[in-house]
């Protein structure tokens, strides 16, 4: 068993006021290479919280969180930051493309402290960009992409590093549904040429699309993992 993502019985409380809220309470999961992940829940259930977590953005109070087999909570910021900026890809419903920047260059950015020359990220980027089906809008802007083309410079920026994990965190969310069915055909292609996909979502029909799908609800995974 090759496993990419290990959660080992977290916690993540937060403090409000006089307070403590469990976003998440003793949550176990494994995710192997090659899965494509569902993590599903309404508003407030802990999903967010979740990919925080496996992303790096976020430490948990108890319990231990094994990216490709390296224990996080032992690694120094500048490890963390690795694992950030070339394990992990990460997709986002708000897009956060840089408006200056057109899609090539939006999608180089992850790059530009690899120590790749600049032949080397142009043309990974622009192979990036080929594989979305954006070969066409490379110098295209933000503000002169719709909806969709932008989800796929992002997707294009997250896969550009060949991650070992493709995060994305409501993916579809800010799309109407016949280009969020667009973007999971995109998704599905992508784990077909054996990236390993999870996607976060409070979304039913995207959820049901996902060939493996967790719930999650008051910081609990329904049903419970070992």
């Amino acid at each position: 068993m090759d496993e990419v993502i290990r959660m080992d019985h977290i916690s993540r409380y937060f403090v409000v006021g006089d307070s403590v809220v469990k976003a998440l309470d003793n949550v176990s999961l494994s995710v192997e290479r090659g899965e494509f992940l569902g993590i599903m829940g309404p508003s407030g259930s802990g999903k967010s919280t979740m990919m925080n977590l496996i992303g790096c953005l976020d430490t948990p109070t108890d319990g231990h969180i094994l990216i490709g087999g390296e224990d996080t909570g032992s690694l120094s910021e500048s490890e963390l930051a690795y694992i950030r900026n070339r394990r992990i890809g990460f997709v986002f419903q708000q897009f956060n493309l840089l408006g200056r920047l057109n899609a090539l260059d939006n999608v180089i950015t992850p790059l530009l402290y690899s120590g790749m020359g600049v032949g080397e990220r142009r043309e990974r980027a622009m192979h990036a960009l080929e594989r979305v089906g954006l070969a066409e809008r490379m110098k295209h802007r933000p503000n002169e992409l719709s909806g969709g083309q932008k989800q796929r410079v992002a997707i294009a920026r997250a896969i550009v590093t060949e991650p070992d994990i493709i995060l994305a965190d409501e993916p579809t969310g800010a799309l109407d549904t016949h280009t969020g069915n667009q973007i999971m055909d995109l998704f599905r292609s992508l784990h077909q040429e054996g990236n390993t996909i999870v996607i976060v979502t409070h979304n039913d029909e995207i959820g049901r699309a996902c060939p493996r799908l967790v719930k999650i609800r008051d910081g609990r995974i329904e049903g419970g993992e070992d």
